[in-house]
């Protein structure tokens, strides 16, 4: 295994354990060198490699500084960012730039399938960890689910859990993973450049009648957040989908 290689791992299972937490400078080139035996031009490629996953900030002339250590999450869980940041001890925040009743694009009306006149619930939010802004969120809900939102502060938490307390039927999800470049909004929202790369996550959610009430584009820095698939030989691709993961930070799942 190239040496760079071992130096990557090494750093970044400690990274991982909490050994070397959140904020914490790294060891200078030169200790990394002496506690490997390798010269500096390893250990630049390996916190090179690192930076590139989002585990370490780097800059001229100052220490390296852990980032992050790994935080998994389930897409079977995306309906709510709330309760999977506070899972796993973090903290979530939520800004409500939109919450308004209109008649929505063309194409949000044909996945809710409503009719052109039809008037539909959005709800714009930026949401974040530990006050880093991390996804922009632009839901869609029928009306009659969509309604019961104007007596709820969406700036309070959940908005799935909300509706669910509210006797709404959210059953399944249906995900639709690509990457898209950041538009205004979102380089405001997010604190990127625009045209950016983002993580983008479709989701259509059903109620237990089949019902579609929900239509739903989250986007998330692709530094602070990354997808993984996990399949294996036992699992169908038929009858039983892969199990996706997203991991924060930029951290493997």
């Amino acid at each position: 295994m190239p040496l760079h290689v071992v130096v990557a791992d090494a750093i970044r299972e400690r990274i991982r354990s909490g050994d070397l937490p959140v904020g914490a400078p790294l060891p200078s080139e030169s200790e990394l060198s002496a506690q490997f035996g390798a010269s500096r031009g390893p250990v630049r490629q390996a916190l090179g490699q690192l930076r590139n996953e989002g585990l370490i900030e780097t800059s001229q002339g100052r220490v390296p500084t852990v980032l992050g250590r790994p935080l998994a999450h389930s897409i079977d869980d995306f309906f709510s960012f709330s309760a999977w940041v506070q899972a796993t001890g973090r903290l979530p925040g939520q800004h409500t730039l939109e919450l308004a009743w209109r008649v929505p694009p063309a194409e949000v009306a044909a996945k809710l399938h409503l009719a052109a006149s039809d008037r539909a619930v959005v709800v714009v939010r930026r949401r974040s960890i530990d006050g880093r802004p991390t996804m922009l969120e632009r839901s869609w809900y029928v009306s009659e689910v969509g309604r019961r939102l104007f007596d709820f502060d969406p700036d309070e938490g959940s908005i799935f859990g909300a509706l669910i307390e509210r006797g709404v039927s959210l059953e399944s999800g249906t995900h639709t993973i690509d990457a898209v470049a950041a538009n205004v909004l979102d380089a405001e929202q997010l604190e990127v450049p625009l045209a950016s790369p983002l993580l983008r996550v479709e989701r259509l959610t059903s109620s237990a009648s089949g019902r579609v009430v929900e239509y739903a584009d989250d986007r998330y820095r692709t530094d602070r957040a990354k997808l993984a698939i996990r399949n294996s030989r036992s699992t169908s691709a038929v009858s039983r989908p892969s199990i996706a993961r997203l991991a924060p930070e930029g951290l493997p799942a």
